[in-house]
């Protein structure tokens, strides 16, 4: 039902922990094992009806706010965030930190070096680690060897669950997957809370964890289509993920999402369409029923290796070192999603790089970006001075360009910055000894709309330049502008004489103005 053709479904870190700790605040897990479990469906089925309600209210738009820098931050992050976090599989250690920043994650690994690490299980898991990465290598360099990184994680659970079977590594500390039971889930329908108090701590909960999990999911599933080049459909995703959870919640699951790895995994491993879901689910299907004996003498180990074999192409510092190049907020916006995620967790680095986002156009908005032009020698052409250095500045006519639409929120500061040009040019030409400043031409094609505090604060300018015996000029106001200009009545206190098509015709006003003048 969604449009990402590379995400891989499933429970994740992040809400797994938040959707705990928000239902151990309402039940007691040991205490009151079946109303905990009620609880887990009832939020998963409200989690479900929150995303899709999203989606059918056509609110997909909302992942816009997520730019590529902070997709570009986020993926890092999450992928240092992932590969930490299979470090207690990868060295073996039994008592590992629940938290995913980098901090806990390293203080509980250094807190176990003495006692907890499991030599064989280091020996393991980095040996198939080499392998891993050695067949990526090759696939990269030889494309006619392709096939090799995509085998390569199956051969590594084979050959690594028949080491530990035969040379019984488990006795020698080696964690393994163990039992796992057969057979599939039964129904929860009946499970689920639709009356009486918990009905609102399940929806509460259940919204929460959706909004969060709906933002994880189509993040990674942004960035996997920014690496394939194809469009992702915000409103698809959000029907098709709470359609799942709307079903996982009658089915004994709690909420899955989009996962990081599972998806860095799938993508690694050559998947070309969502078919690859369903060809996961329809194995592990099959494994549930008939092979899950096989996988008893599995490592913990190879399972982390393959983890961070893919993940670990993730963190694209290329990128990042663009972003720098091209655009300094936009790297903050980077940074601040890589460190977010690294050192707190996925939702506080998705919210600082919304917020920072945020804050571009914030800046944007309030402080649109004006220029001087100036006159391309041997044409009618008028170019920022800034950009082409030999753009002329005509005698007497100050011209300025305004790059924004005017609102309330930036319609002082579009007077205050037109000013202070002129201020400039004035304190220029007396300097030079040149002809005094008689006119101020506004460049408005850029200009797409103008509200009521915009009108205005031309209307001040206006006033200030009457006073200063300068007259203002209007140069190409769109349709919309003009018709607002004609309804304040402000093209009759300017005069309709002094709008002009192009910058050309209003200098020529200007230059036969001047001539006119004794």
């Amino acid at each position: 039902m969604g449009s990402s053709k590379d995400i891989a479904i499933g429970p994740v870190a992040v809400v797994s922990l938040l959707l705990g700790s928000l239902l151990q605040k309402e039940a007691d897990h040991d205490k009151d094992r079946e109303e905990y479990l009620r609880l887990a469906f009832t939020a998963t089925f409200f989690a479900g009806i929150t995303q899709a309600a999203l989606g059918f209210l056509r609110l997909g738009f909302l992942i816009d706010f997520l730019s590529h820098a902070a997709i570009v931050g986020f993926m890092g992050g999450a992928a240092v965030t992932i590969a930490l976090q299979q470090l207690k599989y990868v060295l073996g250690i039994r008592s590992f930190t629940k938290e995913t920043d980098i901090v806990s994650v390293m203080e509980s690994v250094w807190g176990s070096v003495r006692h907890g690490w499991n030599w064989q299980t280091v020996a393991i898991a980095f040996t198939f680690l080499a392998f891993l990465l050695l067949a990526k290598y090759i696939g990269k360099r030889n494309k006619k060897y392709f096939w090799v990184p995509a085998i390569a994680p199956v051969t590594s659970v084979i050959l690594a669950t028949l080491f530990v079977y035969l040379f019984r590594a488990d006795k020698q500390g080696v964690q393994i997957v163990n039992k796992i039971k057969k057979g599939v889930n039964p129904s929860s329908v009946h499970k689920i809370y639709f009356t009486g108090p918990f009905v609102a701590k399940g929806f509460k909960i259940g919204a929460v964890c959706g909004m969060i999990g709906l933002t994880e999911a189509v993040a990674i599933g942004r960035t996997f289509a920014a690496m394939k080049d194809y469009q992702l459909d915000g409103n698809k995703e959000m029907v098709a993920l709470g359609t799942m959870n709307i079903v996982g919640s009658m089915t004994s699951c709690y909420i899955a999402t989009g996962s990081f790895s599972r998806s860095a995994v799938n993508f690694m491993a050559g998947c070309r369409t969502p078919v690859s879901n369903v060809v996961m689910s329809t194995v592990v299907l099959l494994t549930l029923l008939l092979i899950t004996p096989l996988f008893k003498y599995t490592p913990n180990a190879i399972l982390g290796s393959i983890i961070i074999s893919a993940v670990i192409g993730l963190v694209d510092y290329e990128a990042a070192i663009l972003i720098w190049k091209v655009d300094k907020m936009d790297f903050v916006a980077c940074m601040g999603a890589f460190f977010g995620v690294v050192f707190k967790s996925v939702e506080i680095g998705l919210l600082i790089a919304v917020s920072i986002s945020f804050a571009k156009i914030l800046v944007q908005v309030t402080r649109p970006r004006t220029v001087l032009l100036g006159n391309l020698p041997g044409t009618t052409i008028y170019r920022n001075t800034e950009q082409y250095p030999h753009a002329r500045h005509v005698p007497g006519v100050v011209i300025v360009r305004v790059d924004s639409a005017i609102y309330f929120s930036n319609s002082n500061y579009v007077r205050e910055r037109i000013l202070r040009w002129l201020t400039d040019e004035e304190d220029r030409v007396s300097a030079e000894g040149l002809p005094r400043i008689s006119f101020l031409v506004v460049e408005m094609s850029p200009v797409i709309d103008i509200d009521t505090s915009g009108i205005h604060a031309l209307e001040d300018l206006y006033k200030n330049l009457q006073k200063r015996g300068i007259q203002l000029l209007l140069s190409n106001p769109g349709s919309a502008v003009i018709e607002k200009l004609q309804s304040s009545k402000l093209t009759e206190h300017i005069g309709n004489g002094h709008i002009f098509l192009t910058v050309a015709d209003a200098v020529r006003f200007c230059t036969s103005k001047s001539m006119q003048e004794p």
